[in-house]
């Protein structure tokens, strides 16, 4: 990435943040009411909105419903409005775009790794989730939405999930530099960028994808950097999932 760019001699980022700063991080529960659980996520101006159904008994033909555990469906697309890198030619009807059905695949191993779903057998669980503006991250913040949603429908998970980016900024005097969260404009600087998802307790990553190779010594700091993004976010969402146990909790008494 472009150093000169991306970071400026006092150290601070176009958008005003430090390197290790995250953009402000907004959410709320339980935003569609049709839903079994839903989330509205957004992560500096990126924003997402997921929808969890289920579980539910398996929809088409039987036979494809695994005896031990649940069918997970993940569905991800983007509004026509999304802009950013969300920009392109509308799929057709009942379609969708290749970004969203790549970021469908990967979102779909990341919850099929955190969902109990030996504890639904012969069951389906869909996951939808849509990208409402683009401002980079957007991976990470439908996966972060999707746990959100998850929690919210009352589907047992091995830990909350959430999902963070990083790149590195070589300024043309001093180290490279790795930054945390990246906006768009930082991920159409063109260089190597990072995204990794986490299972609170698992201790491991459920994803990790590099967007081009990347020297094991200049790796480390962004991966760290990413691994950073997501324990913060994780603060946030905890707090936010805190305080919807504790608004129900009332409205029970």
């Amino acid at each position: 990435m472009a150093g000169l760019e991306l970071v400026s001699d006092a150290g601070f980022r176009a958008d005003g943040r430090r390197p290790d700063e995250l953009r402000k991080v907004r959410a709320r529960l339980g935003v569609l009411a049709r839903a079994d659980g839903s989330a509205y996520l957004e992560q500096g101006n990126t924003k997402v909105l997921a929808a969890v159904y289920g579980p539910h008994e398996v929809r088409g033909s039987r036979a494809k419903a695994p005896p031990d555990r649940a069918l997970l469906s993940v569905r991800c697309s983007s509004a026509p409005f999304a802009g950013g890198g969300e920009r392109r030619r509308r799929p057709a009807q009942g379609g969708t775009d290749r970004r969203s059905g790549e970021r469908a695949l990967l979102l779909r191993g990341v919850l099929e790794g955190a969902v109990l779903s030996q504890l639904y057998p012969r069951s389906q669980i869909d996951v939808h989730v849509q990208v409402l503006q683009a401002d980079g991250g957007e991976l990470g913040a439908s996966v972060s939405a999707a746990g959100l949603a998850l929690l919210d429908a009352g589907v047992a998970l091995r830990g909350a999930v959430v999902a963070g980016s990083a790149g590195l900024a070589e300024p043309p005097a001093g180290p490279p530099v790795a930054l945390s969260d990246l906006s768009a404009a930082e991920e159409a600087a063109g260089g190597p960028r990072l995204a990794v998802a986490t299972v609170a307790g698992s201790g491991q990553l459920a994803l990790c994808q590099l967007s081009a190779r990347l020297h094991q010594e200049r790796l480390r700091p962004v991966l760290d950097a990413a691994q950073a993004a997501c324990q913060g976010l994780h603060a946030v969402l905890d707090s936010v999932v805190r305080a919807r146990l504790r608004q129900d909790t009332a409205m029970e008494h």
